[in-house]
């Protein structure tokens, strides 16, 4: 990518396509396309097909999707689907109509069996079901990686996919319903923290394992990819490190300061037991990630607290 190459990034207020289009402006690229979702809605086909055409970016980066966690995901599943796929379909197709030299998909972890082996590695891929809660938006991002392979292998586009690991950082969803783990519990805990509560109820068992990547090293991860990968099927991104629900619980309520104790409500649901991301495919290009999750932790909190 030239400097002042046009350079669509889709979903640029979301959490990772905020921290795309900062790392662009960081890295000197000045002809960055950005609209809004009232500006251009991309569920519309012949909306996004206009923009394209007008438009003419020599590269896309597509980090639009309806994202939620488990409530999100399990509640509205027609939505995250149908959405989704649209978004995908959309763009991915305009990207090839109008011979967009580069496409870089984001999906989620969540494409991985349920019960696949640890770590994730990119091959598991359908070789398994799915958990069922976020089923929907799995297929649709499963769906949005088949596309652009089979664009790759009929047209030869250019166009690749990345699978992020859990990803948290400047910009997050700190909803009450709709929020993933992460950021649910940085307000959970600065909540009870302020109404000087005695206890904090964490959803689940605490012992699913996950692993978190701060979002910024996720956009310097698709930044390097962009300009040195280019293959069929899809690459993880993440940091090949996890720990327990328990103990992140342990690390935020250490970092907001909360003084009170946990408690863990077993009745609701847990999710997959595991999710750790293979990454030797990606260590192996030569990128890993930088921010430890303490640190990348005060980042997002002291975000939080700036926006809440």
């Amino acid at each position: 990518m030239e400097k002042h190459s046009k350079i669509y990034v889709a979903g640029h207020r979301g959490m990772v396509g905020s921290a795309i289009y900062r790392k662009l402006q960081k890295e000197g690229y000045t002809n960055l396309v950005v609209k809004t979702s009232e500006q251009l809605d991309l569920r519309n086909q012949q909306v996004v097909a206009d923009f394209f055409a007008n438009e003419k970016p020599e590269y896309v980066f597509l980090a639009a999707a309806k994202v939620g966690g488990i409530v999100a995901n399990n509640t509205y599943r027609a939505d995250f689907l149908y959405e989704n796929l649209a978004i995908q379909n959309n763009v991915i197709h305009s990207a090839y109509v109008n011979e967009v030299k580069k496409l870089m998909f984001l999906g989620s972890s969540c494409i991985y069996p349920k019960l696949a082996p640890q770590p994730l590695k990119e091959d598991y891929l359908l070789t398994g079901l799915l958990e069922e809660t976020n089923e929907p938006y799995a297929i649709a991002k499963i769906a949005g990686i088949k596309m652009c392979d089979a664009y790759r292998a009929q047209y030869g586009c250019d166009f690749i996919s990345v699978m992020p690991t859990n990803l948290y950082g400047y910009n997050d969803n700190y909803h009450p319903q709709n929020s993933h783990v992460l950021p649910a519990l940085i307000r959970k805990f600065d909540e009870a923290k302020k109404n000087g509560s005695k206890e904090v109820v964490i959803w689940g068992s605490g012992t699913p394992m996950r692993e978190f990547l701060f979002a910024d090293d996720l956009a310097n991860a698709c930044y390097f990819l962009m300009q040195t990968y280019s293959e069929p099927n899809l690459i993880n991104i993440g940091t090949g490190e996890d720990l327990t629900i328990k103990d992140l619980a342990l690390l935020i309520k250490k970092v907001v300061g909360f003084e009170g104790e946990l408690t863990f409500d077993a009745s609701k649901p847990d999710g997959t037991p595991r999710k750790l991301m293979d990454v030797s495919k990606l260590h192996a290009l030569g990128w890993r990630h930088q921010i430890e999750l303490e640190e990348g932790l005060k980042l997002a909190y002291q975000d939080y607290l700036s926006k809440i």
